[in-house]
């Protein structure tokens, strides 16, 4: 559902959930698959990307030579929406995952996939997390709409919940679109940080609805594809009354 939430992971990683960033431990590849996979994004999310991810990159101070560093990073973050990037060493279990949103806390993959991968890596890496969802947790409506969502994930009691919640995460936080200035723009992780997954998303094969939350919860999707229906918001308000829609429900 997320990059770090597996319902059915079939054990708990042998390393501590919670770990520290070693930054200085990042070698000189490290920095330059960073580099590398940061300026062939950016040359196309300038036209393609919502300017909420665009703003908020250069609020938190994300740069195209070194891998960040989450001290600095969280220090822009932590003063602007409350939110901090918090370091793990792998997949959380989803109970887990749910309960960090709700206090503002985003679990954070700090490993850099190899150059040889630089176009696919079947797991998150920093350049997905904190490239890709980081940014947007500088927007006030943004950051306020996910610890809503972790709130109310967190009481998911049924499958069926489980399942309409991973739904809403996937279609706005992993593959979300937006509209802005009459054009439809990328904003979730998956699109942000792939540009064969935004390629497909804007092109023709790619069928964009209007987002409307019933629509959003009964829409499957599969994970090892490229996507065949997404969601399209009027703004991010919509995201959190959404949520507030989902909880009225009961």
């Amino acid at each position: 559902m997320s990059s770090h939430c597996a319902h059915d992971a079939p054990f708990a990683p042998a390393a501590p959930t919670f770990i520290a960033q070693e930054w200085g431990a990042y070698t000189p590849e490290d920095h330059l698959v960073w580099s590398t996979l940061y300026e062939r994004r950016m040359a196309t999310l300038g036209e393609t990307g919502s300017r909420v991810f665009l703003e908020g990159a250069d609020t938190i101070g994300l740069g195209r030579e070194l891998v960040p560093d989450l001290r600095d990073v969280n220090a822009r973050l932590a003063r602007r929406t409350g939110w901090n990037a918090i370091p793990v060493s792998g997949f959380l279990p989803a109970p887990e995952f749910f309960a960090c949103l709700a206090q503002r806390r985003f679990p954070t993959t700090v490993t850099v996939r190899p150059m040889a991968q630089l176009d696919y890596l079947p797991e998150p890496d920093i350049f997905h997390d904190v490239f890709g969802h980081v940014p947007l947790h500088a927007d006030p409506v943004f950051a306020d709409f996910l610890q809503r969502f972790g709130q109310l994930a967190a009481r998911a009691q049924t499958e069926e919940d489980v399942t309409r919640m991973a739904r809403l995460f996937w279609f706005t936080v992993e593959f979300g679109l937006v509209r802005e200035d009459g054009r439809t723009k990328v904003y979730g992780s998956g699109l942000i940080s792939s540009a064969g997954d935004a390629a497909n998303a804007l092109g023709p094969k790619c069928e964009r609805r209007p987002f409307e939350l019933s629509a959003v919860l009964d829409q499957p999707f599969r994970i090892d594809q490229f996507q065949d229906v997404l969601f399209e918001l009027r703004d991010f308000g919509q995201l959190f009354s959404a949520v507030d829609e989902y909880a009225a429900r009961g």
